[in-house]
């Protein structure tokens, strides 16, 4: 009797030290996309096919999201015609292969904070199939129960092996270079 209650008792204390999981309204969710050339600059959505946030004591210690690149969007070029161009060809193997790798996906690694609400974020960010380690900074609000965490990842296109007229890798691109940085601003809404 003595070793169930000490299994029980360790088995309880286990489970209330870990994490909670705050559930994730993808719905609500967002991720917008940036990307610049010398020209200009392309911008859209990817949505959120599922994401979630550790969430303990006020603090974020860990979560994840995953993106669906089949349904990668350009958001502003209003010509149909255009839009389609560029939506394809981002979806193409010159940018993010999606019929070979249609998800990405990004796992917090480590979530340092010293006041609960502002954060610097290291994960995991896979795309196409490799994995490299991001850092951002990112806020945390907490509002009748609902968590909003927002932040701006930014990686370098070339590490996922997209290199289409990258200037690291190809010379005399001249007006069209586009650059290897890409911005991703991402808004998690969670229920504690």
């Amino acid at each position: 009797m003595k070793i169930f209650t000490l299994l029980f008792t360790l088995a309880f204390t286990a489970f209330s030290f870990a994490p909670e999981m705050a559930t994730v309204n993808t719905a609500e969710s967002t991720i917008n996309w940036t990307a610049k050339k010398v020209t200009g600059q392309h911008h859209g959505k990817v949505p959120i096919t599922s994401a979630s946030l550790d969430y303990q004591n006020g603090r974020i210690l860990g979560g994840t999201f995953e993106m669906d690149m089949t349904s990668l969007t350009v958001e502003d070029l209003t010509d149909a015609g255009m839009n389609k161009k560029l939506t394809d060809h981002l979806k193409s193997d010159d940018f993010f292969s999606v019929e070979k790798h249609n998800k990405s996906n990004f796992k917090i690694t480590e979530a340092k904070t010293s006041n609960g609400k502002d954060y610097v974020l290291t994960g995991d960010l896979t795309i196409k199939g490799i994995t490299k380690p991001v850092t951002f900074p990112a806020t945390v609000a907490v509002n009748a129960g609902k968590i909003t965490a927002t932040g701006k990842l930014t990686f370098d296109r070339t590490h996922y092996d997209i290199k289409f007229r990258s200037g690291s890798y190809f010379e005399n691109l001249a007006d069209k270079l586009i650059y290897d940085d890409v911005e991703l601003d991402v808004k998690l809404i969670a229920s504690e």
